[in-house]
């Protein structure tokens, strides 16, 4: 791979497909570096900017944590696409990156077996279960928190895994709203995956819109993909690997790829 410093105000990135191609993803196989190998290839990063992934050209996808522009993200796509290591992936590229006085991140899971270790990170602030009765108390304190986090105030991430088992919650769901609409703008990052069967469903797609941001990895159903996306001109269902993932960049589709997990 070859550094570079090249960095934008939103989402990175120099691969490109034409409008309307099928995401078709180039896989690395065997040689998908891992976390650690990536950052230390492109140490330093710029300030505040969060790796999400490898353009296909080997140059890394970043996001400046400082720009409100791209909102809330969205990662969907069918059940065992990836979603839950791009999370972890999110979370470790934060723990070696990242002070603890300067981005901290919040889990929330309806599986918190897989997130074990990282509650031993200084950046993590917990490790929750969506299930737990006291879940809208957290939001509530994330919102507090938001509310008073300005100028020079630490970045929080929060990461919602599986956002569906979350909003049953009718307590969580005014909070989660709040977030979802000015967290970004006050340097709270909602980051959240759910199912692309369930991102069309009658009970999700009011929450839809709160998305400008989204990121797909393999949906084997086009006609899902065609409401998430909006477009009748684009595939996720080439057999792809659990680490591939594509986002829009005005007209074109850009593919990438998360690192391996150590």
């Amino acid at each position: 791979m070859v550094k570079t410093n090249r960095f934008s105000l939103t989402l990175e990135s120099l691969a490109r497909l034409a409008p309307g191609a099928e995401i078709k993803h180039s896989v690395p196989g065997s040689n998908v570096p891992s976390l650690s190998e990536v950052l230390a290839e492109f140490a330093p990063l710029p300030h505040a900017a969060l790796l999400l992934g490898l353009a296909t050209d080997g140059l890394p996808i970043l996001l400046n944590l400082l720009d409100a522009l791209p909102g809330p993200i969205m990662i969907t796509g069918d059940e065992g696409c990836g979603k839950t290591n791009f999370l972890r992936t999110i979370a470790g590229s934060i723990n070696q990156t990242n002070s603890s006085n300067g981005v901290r991140y919040l889990v929330i899971s309806n599986n918190p077996a897989e997130w074990r270790g990282t509650a031993n990170s200084g950046n993590c602030e917990g490790i929750l279960s969506a299930n737990e009765s006291n879940i809208s108390n957290h939001l509530h304190a994330m919102v507090e928190l938001t509310h008073s986090n300005r100028g020079d105030g630490q970045i929080y991430l929060l990461l919602i895994d599986h956002l569906e088992s979350l909003i049953a919650d009718s307590e969580a769901q005014q909070d989660l709203r709040w977030l979802l609409l000015r967290g970004p703008a006050r340097r709270v990052w909602p980051i959240i995956t759910v199912n692309s069967s369930i991102a069309v469903s009658e009970m999700y797609r009011p929450w839809l819109d709160a998305f400008r941001t989204r990121l797909f990895g393999h949906i084997e159903n086009d006609h899902l993909t065609q409401l998430l996306t909006g477009s009748y001109q684009v595939s996720f269902a080439s057999r792809v690997a659990s680490h591939q993932f594509a986002m829009r960049e005005g007209n074109d589709w850009l593919p990438f790829w998360i690192p391996a997990l150590e």
